[in-house]
């Protein structure tokens, strides 16, 4: 398995997203805009609602959580608190986190935002689509040889090759790029092996990709979305449909994917390994993965002592 933006899915290391208009989010969520003042003593602030990312948050790139973690959502959960799984993984790849957590029912953000469910059972609440056709076609000028996927909700993906094993989930039919091309998708996945990350970001600020939302993992592998869509523009959606304001929200992530997530909630924490980008946006600085940073940041809403590690508030 890739150790990747779905680390099977979103491209290697959950890709990391250019970052949106965070202002005009919770206007369109009928919400107020005011981050939350996180009181202590008596009157201390309890989050209602976490959004978490997945990978490199919640599990590593073997699908394996520390039982710390594991035990700190549950902890939240008995609390009350509403888990919602907020990722580029697809419906597909979020199934199995789901049992590692024990988690009972609830919604959840996939693909980025293009896609939430509730469960159980698996029920598709949106979809949201694009033409793929302009930026596909934008970017194969540049990189011809690169892979191409088109995601199959709850399924797997079409593709015009196969991907390299571990990085994208489900079933897979290979199909020329112009049949992926022929209708509408949630989403579409660009991956080059020959290349760089780097090389990927500097390609996507080059063609511009308009019409688009695009994310870039750490290595060459570039998601494609509706324009406007983030996982922040599918929690809003979320938190409306709970009835939990935005300032109730805690939202945890380690991707630039999960830049606009971050911001728009009422506390959004980076993890430790986060890129420098994603912890200026955020709130706080946990811990790493490897030091139970999604747990040392549960703990201290939800645990029964304040926790001890690493944290930057």
């Amino acid at each position: 398995m890739s150790p990747g933006a779905d680390p099977i899915e979103g491209g290697p290391s959950e890709p990391l997203a250019r970052a949106a208009s965070f202002g005009k989010l919770g206007a369109l969520s009928g919400q107020s805009g005011a981050r939350h003042p996180f009181l202590s003593g008596a009157d201390r602030w309890q989050p209602r609602l976490l959004a978490l990312d997945i990978d490199g948050t919640l599990v590593d790139a073997y699908e394996q959580a520390s039982p710390t973690v594991v035990r700190a959502v549950q902890e939240a959960i008995s609390a009350g608190a509403h888990v919602v799984l907020s990722t580029g993984r697809s419906v597909y790849g979020i199934e199995p986190i789901i049992e590692i957590f024990g988690l009972e029912a609830g919604h959840c953000v996939a693909s980025n935002g293009a896609v939430t469910f509730t469960y159980p059972p698996t029920e598709i609440t949106s979809a949201v689509t694009f033409d793929p056709e302009p930026a596909v076609r934008m970017v194969l000028e540049q990189v011809p040889d690169a892979l191409v996927a088109v995601e199959v909700i709850g399924r797997g993906y079409r593709t015009n090759r196969l991907f390299p094993e571990g990085e994208i989930t489900g079933e897979m039919w290979i199909e020329t790029v112009e049949e992926l091309m022929r209708e509408p998708v949630t989403r579409v996945i660009i991956r080059d092996p020959q290349s760089s990350a780097e090389d990927f970001m500097t390609l996507a600020e080059q063609v511009g990709l308009q019409g688009t939302n695009y994310f870039v993992g750490y290595t060459a592998w570039l998601d494609l979305a509706p324009e406007g869509v983030s996982k922040a523009s599918a929690l809003a959606e979320v938190a409306v449909a709970l009835g939990v304001p935005r300032a109730d929200v805690l939202a945890i992530g380690d991707g630039r994917n999960d830049l606009e997530m971050l911001a728009w909630a009422g506390r959004g924490v980076a993890m430790g390994q986060a890129p420098l980008e994603v912890q200026r946006v955020a709130d706080a600085v946990t811990g790493s993965f490897t030091e139970d940073g999604a747990a040392l940041e549960l703990d201290r809403w939800f645990g029964s002592q304040e926790p001890v590690g690493r944290r930057v508030v």
